[in-house]
């Protein structure tokens, strides 16, 4: 079992930048962390995911330029820095842990809504 922690986002106007964390504990074995986000009425798709080891970073073209993941000197610690933050980057972002880049994984935090406001 893996557990999965967020915590950040919040409320921000267009423009500007927030930051989520994800700790991770327990069998902490996956090979990749990750963020995926689900806005209301639409699917839940990948936003960033990093590698284990060799910090091998993946982004979806939407957030590519904006958004950069990295891990804390420990595994079990991500981050994930919002910069340039649009409307449509609205949605519930949810932390995941998995054994390939872009392919959601078995197991997910509770979530963290941020909200961009125009």
């Amino acid at each position: 079992q893996v557990q999965l922690v967020e915590s950040g986002g919040g409320l921000v106007q267009a423009g500007g930048s927030l930051r989520l964390s994800c700790a991770a504990s327990g069998r902490t074995f996956s090979n990749y962390l990750g963020w995926f986000r689900q806005a209301p009425g639409k699917e839940r798709e990948f936003v960033a995911a990093i590698s284990r080891g060799s910090d091998i970073t993946y982004y979806a073209d939407s957030v590519k330029g904006r958004f950069t993941i990295s891990r804390d000197n420990v595994w079990n610690m991500i981050n994930l820095q919002m910069n340039s933050l649009k409307p449509e980057d609205t949605a519930v972002y949810y932390c995941n842990a998995a054994s390939r880049p872009r392919i959601a994984g078995d197991y997910w935090g509770q979530g963290a809504q941020v909200t961009v406001s125009s």
